[in-house]
């Protein structure tokens, strides 16, 4: 609990932090009256787009599913979606994945343990299209952006992407070839870092090793990749329409770029609903780099934002109720799914507190 305490400062400071840095030279009365002259049926599209995506969300974890349970129901699988990403927009300490996990394992006979592992996959893949999508874009003819990219910072976080892509695929790599000496080596790395991070990233790693079968299987990766491509492609319907809704005409490869950005941007810890981190990455990809005027970025970013904010949500509490889950027991799904890997992995945390 204390140490949720601390995720939640540190998430509202870096929040504080990122609002000012968008919002400090910014005339807050024009963003409000861009919002105002936004398109209500193209926002409306968007948001339907956006949260018709949870559905594809949905579909595509059936495949990381497969190796544990081949035949879940699409039913629990959204409605665990769906309390997953209301936890993440209404509670602090980024417990979403936890609660998703500890939802299905109620919903169907799988572990929370072996759900937990299943999303961990999930997540390496978003961030392997996110990187492609970030990359790309960059490459691509016409890019706006190509100086704030040529020096400086820019080709710092551009080298940085591409030196990630190939890290984390070489990561994998060796992770599937040997499985557990990787995970004997990220153990004595994590020992030089706080328990409150450490102890995550071990049961992380110890979920993902019960859901390799997937990256072991050239079918179900194949599948699993086709599925995390459509998704954020799909995606990328969404951030167009949202972009055209408030008067953004850069085009749909400015959308996959800032969908890029802001889905990393949304990986640094905030407040409960990415707020902050959200609109700064948004600001910085449709301004900084394609030179669209940062009120009318902040007016998409508040708009878009909060339009998909409100849908998934309403229905993530809908299901939560019908679950018998209250907002309490969906905030302790952090402690509850890491005590279920810890009984399946007990190896990872004794090696952690020097037993092994």
């Amino acid at each position: 609990m204390r140490a949720h305490w601390g995720k939640t400062v540190f998430g509202v400071a870096v929040t504080v932090l990122l609002l000012w840095w968008a919002l400090h030279d910014v005339s807050l009365r024009e963003v409000w009256e861009l919002i105002g002259e936004g398109d209500p049926l193209l926002l409306l599209a968007a948001v339907t787009v956006a949260t018709l995506g949870f559905l594809i969300r949905a579909m595509r974890w059936r495949i990381l599913l497969a190796p544990v349970k081949p035949d879940t129901t699409f039913r629990s699988r959204f409605t665990a979606v769906s309390i997953g990403f209301m936890a993440n927009n209404v509670l602090p300490a980024r417990v979403g994945e936890f609660a998703r996990a500890l939802a299905f394992s109620r919903l169907e006979p799988v572990s929370a343990s072996a759900a937990f592992g299943s999303l961990v996959v999930e997540r390496v893949l978003d961030g392997l299209v996110l990187l492609l999508f970030l990359v790309l874009p960059v490459f691509s003819p016409g890019f706006p952006g190509a100086a704030v990219f040529s020096e400086g910072m820019g080709s710092l976080v551009l080298k940085g992407a591409v030196a990630a892509l190939a890290v984390v695929g070489g990561c994998l790599a060796v992770m599937v070839v040997w499985p557990r000496a990787f995970v004997r080596f990220a153990v004595g790395v994590s020992r030089w870092l706080p328990r409150s991070l450490a102890r995550p990233l071990v049961d992380s790693l110890e979920s993902f090793l019960s859901s390799l079968q997937v990256l072991r299987s050239p079918r179900l990766l194949t599948l699993a990749v086709l599925w995390s491509l459509a998704f954020w492609s799909w995606h990328a319907v969404s951030f167009w329409l949202g972009m055209k809704a408030f008067g953004i005409d850069t085009g749909f490869v400015s959308a996959v770029f800032t969908e890029a950005v802001v889905g990393f941007g949304v990986a640094i810890p905030s407040a409960p609903g990415f707020v902050g981190t959200f609109h700064a990455s948004a600001s910085f990809a449709l301004s900084d780099v394609y030179g669209v005027e940062a009120a009318r970025s902040l007016a998409f970013a508040f708009g878009y934002h909060f339009g998909g904010w409100i849908p998934v949500t309403v229905i993530g509490l809908h299901y939560a109720w019908k679950m018998g889950l209250s907002l309490g027991d969906v905030g302790a799904a952090e402690e509850i799914v890491e005590e279920a890997i810890e009984a399946v992995h007990p190896e990872g945390k004794r090696a952690l507190e020097g037993e092994v």
